[in-house]
């Protein structure tokens, strides 16, 4: 059927670009962050705007979905997401260039190779945050226009809702094929994303509008914004082409071959969580809105001891999932000393093959030794666990704090210069009136990073752009660790073994993502045999709902807002204020990251223990059951792992039921 076959092209063209913008926003967060100058507590806002634009507009498009156009809601849909994509884009165009925060101190003499003094006696920089605020103000970095990437970003999670559900309920009306072509774009949409985004990070916000010359930073500072805007367009771009075959799809079609009933039941068993819950998620909104029995049915649903463990168990899972993959590439960058451009590269083309992998050997495992439910709760507990052990031992995978004087470093490195750790300021630099509210990062031969030129106490300077170089400077004097008093741009890099140990954490967390995702599918495989099949739709759309809800949006607003308190240098706005941090305390961060995301995965492998104890005791309660039943017939359900009965609440159930 050629129609057909354009179809299934068609939507796994869909799902490719959708996971491909999506992990193309999360990979670009650091960006955003930079270039709006705003905090971690609300880029999480931001990141979280698309669930709330899913969940928005789910009830409607699920229950009038069906009943329409189901092709054509497709096609909308990414034209939605489409739009999305490029209002987030969009402020790059109206903001004018980007002007990183600088000191004065960085302006050449014009025709001369010595630039007058950073420090100059008798004369103060003056603090923007006194100065006049200039009608362009409203435009720059650090403005209200963030708003344009909240709203572009909603719309794109608005733009999403029909997708999955209307695509995979089309695809089970007139096929019986298993679903193999959207495993593989699963995989590669994300991997694709992040690549992007690893390759505009490298290029400059304002390429071919500005002189690079004159740049004096480069990817690796922590001012740095890359061409962000412009993955948005590519992946706006990719959406909208994806929508046109669904304009010219008839509404239905003749039904393949009626053949093997098994075959739609066997692939909704293995098939991964996102697709199941979306799948039957519209048949949640059916139910509440057609059917009298929807209370009398929640209720009976929720007395399901196991349900309700699995339902908070997901739940805790994926807020550390979710905190976890959002701020990863910034924990990287700030704990490991790498640059954000390689942070997430490494993530995609390691991290996410590495979850795909797990995701298949868990399906596998469950086929070749044909685990029951209490098989499949042992291989989803046993990786809930190995995970958990490796995510904690990455917490002591640590690299010392960066060395900057005064913020990190006020004695220990340098005791005979004391430093006002809110200030900046010592008695080697308090001649030079300097601004305390810059962030302009000099690394002295001493391998100590200085918060700018002036607070290094350096009074020349030769050179111009990202190759200056600042001489005599009188803390680095002062300090007596150095005979040569001179500086360079940039904060020093970390020490030797900190590469090692980097690559250390990677190992770790490659493996505990595979380990991780190996218990997805068995732990799925227990939802579904854990209800009746009457509840079974109910079921899986409450757990969509809950888990979308209170799993997607929180997660990044209080991670950010938990790392937001583990600031040392907070940077200034160029029209005055706190912008975004530029430095943090690493050890702080790694504790509060990692032991956020470490104490839920404890919760969440606590609840796992319990689950499965409950599993364990209502399995011998059916299998007394049944061998009373059978005439002293003995049941091997319990001891091998492999039985094939519904553990749903008997007591509700008065009846047996298997899958």
């Amino acid at each position: 059927m050629c129609v057909f076959q354009l179809f299934l092209a068609s939507l796994a063209f869909v799902y490719f670009a959708k996971a491909f913008a999506g992990a193309y926003m999360k990979s670009s967060i650091t960006q955003i962050e930079r270039r709006f100058d705003i905090p971690s507590s609300l880029i999480g806002v931001i990141d979280g705007s698309f669930e709330m634009g899913n969940l928005l507009i789910i009830a409607f498009v699920s229950y009038f979905g069906a009943k329409l156009h189901r092709p054509r809601l497709i096609g909308i849909g990414c034209l939605i997401m489409a739009v999305g994509s490029f209002l987030v884009a969009l402020p790059h165009f109206f903001q004018g260039l980007y002007k990183y925060e600088t000191s004065v101190s960085h302006k050449a003499a014009v025709n001369s190779t010595e630039t007058i003094l950073p420090c100059l006696s008798n004369h103060s920089m003056t603090d923007s945050s006194f100065s006049p605020r200039p009608p362009e103000c409203e435009k720059a970095a650090g403005s209200p226009m963030w708003i344009y990437v909240f709203l572009g970003n909603m719309l794109r999670g608005i733009g999403e809702t029909p997708v999955m559900p209307l695509g995979i309920s089309y695809l089970d009306d007139f096929s019986r094929e298993e679903n193999t072509p959207f495993y593989l774009v699963g995989i590669l949409g994300p991997m694709f994303g992040f690549m992007l985004g690893s390759f505009l990070s490298k290029i400059y916000v304002d390429t071919g509008f500005v002189n690079l010359d004159t740049i004096t930073i480069t990817y690796k500072d922590s001012r740095w914004v890359g061409a962000w805007w412009l993955g948005f367009i590519v992946t706006g771009t990719v959406v909208l082409l994806s929508s046109i075959p669904f304009f010219f799809l008839p509404k239905s079609l003749p039904k393949q071959g009626q053949e093997q009933e098994e075959i739609q039941s066997k692939s909704t068993e293995l098939a991964t969580k996102t697709e199941f819950s979306n799948e039957y998620f519209p048949l949640l909104f059916d139910v509440l809105c057609t059917s009298p029995d929807f209370i009398p049915s929640l209720k009976r649903l929720f007395r399901n001891r196991i349900y309700s463990l699995i339902i908070l168990a997901s739940l805790v899972i994926v807020n550390g999932f979710i905190g976890l993959i959002t701020f990863k590439p910034k924990y990287i960058e700030q704990v490991y000393g790498q640059s954000a451009t390689k942070a997430i590269f490494l993530i995609g083309i390691l991290n996410l093959p590495a979850v795909a992998l797990g995701f298949i050997t868990g399906g596998f495992l469950l086929k070749r030794f044909k685990l029951g439910i209490v098989g499949a709760a042992r291989v989803a507990i046993s990786a809930s666990l190995g995970s958990f052990c490796l995510l904690a031992v990455q917490i002591f995978v640590q690299c010392e704090n960066a060395e900057v004087a005064g913020l990190s470093m006020s004695y220990q490195r340098v005791p005979q210069v004391s430093y006002n750790p809110q200030t900046l300021l010592s008695q080697c630099n308090g001649h030079c009136f300097c601004s305390v509210k810059h962030w302009d990062p000099v690394c002295a031969y001493n391998g100590m990073t200085y918060a700018s030129p002036c607070l290094a106490g350096c009074q020349t300077s030769t050179g111009m752009g990202k190759e200056m170089v600042f001489h005599n400077c009188t803390c680095i004097n002062e300090a007596g660790l150095a005979a040569n008093a001179s500086a360079v741009l940039g904060q020093c890099p970390r020490k030797d073994d900190c590469d090692i140990k980097f690559k250390i954490y990677m190992a770790l967390s490659v493996i505990g993502s595979y380990i991780s995702a190996c218990g997805g599918t068995p732990g799925y495989i227990v939802l579904l045999r854990s209800i009746q099949p009457d509840l079974k739709s109910l079921a899986l759309g409450m757990q969509t709902l809950i888990v979308r809800t209170l799993g997607g949006i929180p997660p990044p607003i209080y991670f950010g807002a938990l790392i937001d308190r583990t600031c040392l240098k907070w940077g200034t706005k160029h029209c005055g204020g706190r912008g975004a941090c530029r430095l943090y305390n690493a050890n702080a961060f790694r504790l509060t990251y990692l032991g956020m995301i470490t104490g839920l995965y404890f919760l969440a492998n606590t609840v796992w223990g319990y689950l499965y104890y409950s599993i364990v005791k209502r399995q011998k309660k059916i299998a007394l059951k049944n061998q009373s039943k059978e005439n002293g017939q003995e049941s091997n359900a319990v001891t091998n792992g492999h039985a094939n009965i519904n553990i749903a609440d008997i007591d509700d159930m008065g009846t047996e039921c298997t899958i």
